[in-house]
């Protein structure tokens, strides 16, 4: 992994001429994974003024909530007042273009937040498409138990590109106290330990009888039932 790792990324943190090859190509599949997707919805009509408000409160309180950390891990991480959940519901309620945007804009809040910078690239996959990857909850939307799908996917897929960041970037600031038998795997275990943990906790929060009424009945108001 480390020999992958210096094939992508200088030691300063930049992108080596096969990196940048490697993420024009996943930049060049994601364009056209975001074209075929549009073209599958460009019948779906523009915003309304409802979706545009609770689009807003939904990242004002994912946002507010991630300032509540319940605790942290013992490598590091923290497990938040169910923060993701929020964006988590947007998509669920609209879909996941409308997802992936409220995510992505909720990105932007994490980096003003906590701004660690190392390079672009790692903004972009730590903040910007780690969270925009929330927006995938939006394709279960019209499964049974679509809700509790959609966030195990989006909390997966957030995972996902926090680990690749990991890789690229986070290697050395691995802590002491991490088992070197397992520093092959740090990123994963880093990033999902408190995704995980705060994806268990969420899931029974959402079992809870009372607040299934609850959330169905906040969904109605978001479809103006």
């Amino acid at each position: 992994m480390e020999t992958i790792r210096n094939l992508i990324v200088t030691e300063e943190g930049g992108l080596t001429g096969a990196g940048y090859a490697v993420f024009i190509i996943l930049g060049i599949a994601a364009l056209l994974v975001g074209a075929y997707i549009a073209g599958r919805s460009s019948t779906r009509k523009k915003m309304t003024a409802r979706e545009l408000a609770f689009c807003a409160v939904a990242i004002a309180l994912a946002y507010a909530a991630s300032f509540v950390p319940l605790f942290r891990m013992p490598f590091g991480g923290s497990v938040t007042l169910f923060s993701m959940l929020f964006i988590v519901l947007i998509a669920y309620w609209y879909g996941p273009q409308t997802g992936i945007l409220v995510g992505f804009a909720y990105g932007v809040l994490q980096f003003l937040q906590e701004p660690y910078y190392l390079s672009l690239l790692q903004v972009c996959l730590d903040y910007l498409v780690a969270f925009a990857a929330l927006g995938v909850a939006g394709f279960f939307r019209k499964q049974k138990n679509g809700l509790i799908k959609g966030y195990l996917a989006a909390v997966f897929a957030r995972g996902v590109f926090a680990s690749l960041a990991g890789y690229l970037f986070w290697m050395e600031y691995m802590p002491d106290n991490f088992p070197k038998s397992l520093t092959a795997v740090y990123p994963v275990v880093y990033n999902y330990m408190y995704l995980i943990a705060e994806a268990v906790l969420t899931v029974i929060l959402l079992a809870i009888p009372a607040m299934k009424k609850a959330v169905a009945q906040v969904t109605k108001m978001a479809h103006g039932n």
